[in-house]
């Protein structure tokens, strides 16, 4: 029985769990299918309806918030502009004027000459006079704590030395060359493409600004992206390709990781990009520039590559100039602080009541640093570097723990000016620093430098040519000194100067004198050249402490981000040494006796009038129309030859007052000829059939004059006003017809003037208005002008007479017959500041000439309206960049025409007195010329070898600097190209035009 039961329920247990078994593996498996239908039916259902919708849903909150900063934007647009009309129609020329003017408060502008001289202050309307700052420095006394940057420095930087400098390679593959450049052709005739975009910073000495860089096959664009832009402004900005200049590579805190981009009208931006980013950019850039790639390796080859060094040699540059050149491509920059442009203190006499700079005494010694010029700081220095010893060995020995340039040094000289102020009471936590600290007086700042071998600051090259920044315009209350009580205002100066003006004349002077010119290849090797680094530097007790030095760091190797950008900041403000241009001695300039042996060993290039002022001789060319006054002679200034007809003659175009054109051929140079020139006249103002003429009349009552007309820098195309309809002309040259016409006036147009890089036209009209026109580029030579003005500048209250523009310094002049002379901005046509030339008649005075010099100086010629007698009615004025009177002169004749050449005046009178003047001065620099016959227009050629001066009576006559005494004269054979004629047959103004020098 029990076997039986055993084996009965055996089997059926068995059978029963193969049954569950079998129910259980179903029951899974229709588990799992449903779990998995329902994660494809969740899948399915987040697919098609939830990501749609999550995806739709984020779509909106951008497109919301897109809206919100736009109208943001647009809101902040309008403000700003709603505030610049309000301004316009307020401010002292304006239709609503306010009795009541506001004190106007000014700070330093970004624009540049072409000598990269920040002349220029503009109108503060954020003004602060910072009474907080100046409180807190009164109340907290002179014991604040000052952290020791040398000692947190000696820590921090031991775990970033590097070892070795590395020098920097481009990858810059030849397959991509010749491919991109191939595409960007082709692109170039097509719509404008997006080439690449990245993230970067916009460095300026106020702040850095996070945003993108688009670069285009047309342009280069900058996105702002800073939370808070100021007016809702920011800092974009959109440029042509063509107008860019040169690209420079750039170290920003210590790092190779920015570029600098200049552009043709001395604009510069200064960009900082990711490391590995930076290089893509720059060849990207040079490719679609088409920029030359020589020397863009290093700085050192690229001042190869220039030239720079022989031309300052051969004294074909000034010292100034030269300087700052060398700082440019040394990587100096006004944009950062931290690599401000050095130059060198060069006078030792900040006492003596007069400054000779005949006496070398009176200089700086330039082959040594300035801290050891005392001989007992030389002394001390040596010894502290000789007893240095670091326990790790990680710090190299150095003789100065300062350094000579650094941003704390930069605001301590331009504490005066704005934005300086800010960013010093920024440095300084919200204070001034004491008084006795600040920059009060020159002879004091030269005396602590030789007294103190810690104290190694050279200057800024502000010390050269901006007497503003000594001079405390916005009235900072800038506190006591403790032992005298004396209250800190403007700078005390040498007594050797009686104003900032004639300090900064007088230190430029000394600057460019014969014992600089002598000596400053010896400074030069200290700050860029062998003495900078290695046993020479030793030896000329100049080496500073190594973090200073290019790529004596690599703060990359600090991985956590608050340490890094702390020590960034402390490396930055304690200064960097600009990059070594050279590793051998730099050459010697040429004294005037070598260079003047040189020049007539060589005998290649034209005198200088200006350089030869007492041996100027006039030239009778031709008659160009006989017995009509020739009101335009003008070389234009960058004329391009190609490679085939180098040496061919330059055009020098002609207008006469019956619209004559004239395009002739002129030689500046030949040694050959007694004259130093060379004239072809163009045969076809000779032939009545053949002659050419400005379409259409001039207006009835229009006196035609130069100021009429401009010819474009490439003599290819003249502009002209006066016109009856009131329209701007434009006249091609080649073709001698009317290529633009272009009416936006109300009245007949009174006088055209262009800027010294062909962008900008400005036209004047008896509208009272003055219009800024964009010049139209193709291929980077002038084709037209815009169909509308740029710019419509308001604020005469009768006819503009004359007009003048400056791009690059961002100015707009322009005089009338009300007797005001009004300064505009280019850019925003924002309206700066009228000038009310002094004048004791009580006639009406009216403007009849304006100039403007390369460093902005406005020269003014007003004339008494309804006076018979030639006695005090006509006056000459010179005005700084920033409006300040500074000289006027009475003139004893009617001025015609005036132009200014370097640091000249020349003019031409009613009477027929050819003067050259000393733009600062004012003062004849030579008796004038007398040409017997009304002058109708001057001006100068681009070498400024010759005054070109059109007469009455449409003689043509050239003055230049007359034969030197061991020239000979003999049969010419040279033909000139494109001439079947030779020299001999062709006008070489051998004919001297009897003058009488006017006593």
């Amino acid at each position: 029985m029990k076997q039986y039961e055993i084996e009965t329920f055996s089997q059926g247990h068995e059978t029963m769990a193969l049954f569950w078994k079998d129910c259980y593996e179903a029951f899974m498996i229709n588990l799992h299918r449903r779990e998995r239908e329902r994660g494809e039916s969740k899948i399915r259902f987040q697919e098609q309806f939830v990501e749609p919708f999550s995806r739709r849903g984020r779509q909106e909150n951008l497109r919301y918030n897109s809206m919100l900063k736009q109208m943001h934007t647009q809101n902040s647009a309008i403000l700003r502009q709603w505030k610049a009309a309000r301004r316009g129609l307020m401010c002292e020329r304006g239709p609503w004027v306010d009795k009541q003017q506001k004190e106007m408060n000014w700070k330093l502008s970004s624009a540049e000459n072409y000598s990269r001289m920040r002349l220029k202050l503009v109108r503060n309307y954020n003004f602060d006079p910072h009474r907080e700052a100046s409180a807190l420095r009164d109340n907290l006394g002179v014991q604040h704590q000052q952290i020791n940057a040398e000692s947190l420095l000696l820590e921090a930087v031991k775990q970033v030395k590097v070892s070795d400098l590395e020098e920097e390679i481009l990858d810059l593959p030849e397959e991509e060359q010749s491919g991109s450049t191939q595409a960007d052709d082709e692109d170039a005739s097509q719509k404008e493409k997006l080439v690449m975009s990245e993230d970067c910073e916009l460095v300026t000495v106020v702040d850095v600004y996070p945003g993108r860089l688009d670069i285009t096959t047309h342009h280069i664009y900058f996105y702002d992206s800073s939370t808070e832009k100021e007016e809702g402004v920011g800092q974009d900005f959109k440029w042509p390709l063509s107008q860019i200049r040169e690209i420079h590579l750039r170290r920003y805190n210590l790092r190779r990781s920015a570029l600098e981009i200049f552009l043709i009208d001395q604009t510069n931006y200064f960009l900082n990009f990711k490391k590995e980013v930076r290089n893509k950019v720059y060849s990207r850039m040079l490719l679609l520039c088409s920029l030359s790639l020589h020397g863009t390796r290093s700085p050192q080859e690229l001042l190869k590559a220039s030239g720079l060094t022989q031309k300052w040699v051969n004294r074909e540059i000034s010292n100034f100039d030269y300087l700052m050149q060398l700082n440019t491509i040394a990587g100096r920059t006004y944009n950062d602080l931290a690599q401000y442009p050095v130059f060198p203190w060069i006078l030792s006499d900040y006492t003596s009541g007069e400054l000779d700079l005949s006496d070398p005494r009176v200089f700086r010694d330039l082959s040594k640093p300035v801290a050891v010029l005392n001989e007992k700081n030389a002394k001390a220095v040596r010894e502290k570097y000789e007893s240095f010893e670091d326990p790790t060995g990680t710090i190299d020995r150095f003789h100065y723990g300062t350094h000579y340039s650094n941003a704390a040094g930069v605001m301590h000289y331009l504490i005066r000016v704005e934005p300086f102020t800010s960013l010093h009471i920024q440095l300084q936590s919200g204070r001034f620093d004491c008084a006795d600290r600040q920059f009060h007086s020159i002879p004091a700042t030269w005396q602590t430098l030789m007294d103190n071998p810690n104290d190694v600051k050279e200057l800024i090259p502000e010390f050269f040519y901006f007497p503003e920044f000594l001079e405390n315009q916005n009235g900072f209350d800038l506190g006591r000194l403790q032992i005298s009580k004396e209250r800190v205002n403007d700078v005390v100066l040498p007594k050797w100067a009686k104003s900032p003006e004639d300090f900064i004349y007088k230190h430029r002077k000394a600057l460019e004198s014969e014992h600089v010119s002598a000596h400053l290849h010896e400074w030069i090797d200290l700050i860029f050249g062998y003495k900078q680094r290695g046993p020479a530097a030793v030896e000329a007790l100049n080496v500073f402490y190594y973090c200073t030095y290019e790529g004596a760091v690599d703060l990359d190797a600090i991985t956590d981000e608050k340490e890094r950008k702390a020590l960034e900041g402390m490396i930055s403000n304690f200064g960097q040494t600009p990059c070594q241009l050279l590793k051998e001695p730099h050459p010697v300039r040429l004294s005037l006796e070598e260079l003047e042996k040189r020049k007539s060993r060589l005998d290649s290039c034209p005198l200088s009038i200006f350089e030869h002022l007492t041996e100027l001789k006039s030239f009778f060319v031709e008659g160009i129309s006989d017995n009509c006054a020739l009101v335009k002679a003008v070389v234009p200034k960058n004329q391009s030859h190609s490679f085939i007809s180098q040496g061919s003659p330059d055009t020098l175009v002609t207008v006469s007052q019956n619209c004559l054109i004239g395009t002739h051929g002129w030689l500046p140079y030949d040694k050959t000829i007694s004259n130093y020139f060379t004239f072809i006249k163009d045969p076809t103002v000779t032939s009545q059939k053949t002659q050419r003429f400005l379409a259409g009349p001039f207006s009835p009552g229009v006196e035609v004059t130069a100021r009429l007309f401009v010819v474009s820098h490439d003599g290819k195309l003249l502009f002209s006003g006066g016109h009856w309809d009131n329209s701007l002309r434009v006249t091609s040259l080649l073709k001698g017809k009317t290529v633009g016409q272009h009416i936006r006036h109300m009245d007949i147009i009174t006088c055209l003037a262009t800027d010294y890089c062909g962008i900008h036209l400005i036209s004047g009209s008896r509208d009272t208005t003055c219009m800024v026109w964009q010049v139209l580029q193709q291929g980077g030579a002038p084709v037209g002008l815009s169909p509308k003005p740029l710019q419509v500048l308001y604020g005469h209250t009768d006819e503009v007479v004359s007009v003048c523009i400056s791009t690059e310094l961002d100015m707009a002049v322009s005089g009338a017959r009300d007797g005001t002379v009004i300064i505009h901005s280019v850019r925003r046509g924002q309206y700066m500041r009228s000038l009310r030339p002094p004048c004791e008649s009580s006639l009406p005075v009216s403007i009849t000439h304006l100039a403007v010099s390369w460093e902005g100086h406005v020269v003014v010629h007003t004339c008494v309206e309804g006076k018979a007698t030639l006695k005090d009615k006509n006056a000459l004025h010179l005005y700084s960049v920033n409006g300040k009177h500074l000289c006027s002169d009475p003139l004893k004749e009617q001025v015609t025409d005036l132009c200014v050449s370097g640091e000249y005046i020349v003019m031409g009178s009613e009477q027929g007195f050819l003067s050259i003047r000393d733009l600062y001065s004012l003062a004849l620099c030579v008796s004038p010329m007398a040409m017997r016959v009304p002058i109708r227009c001057v001006s100068v050629t681009k070498e400024q070898s010759h005054v070109l001066v059109g007469l009455q009576d449409g003689k043509l006559i050239v003055v230049g600097v007359g034969k030197p005494a061991e020239m000979r004269s003999g049969q010419i054979t040279r033909k000139l190209w494109g001439s079947s004629k030779r020299l001999t047959q062709i006008s070489s103004g051998e004919t001297e035009y009897p003058t009488q020098e006017h006593l």
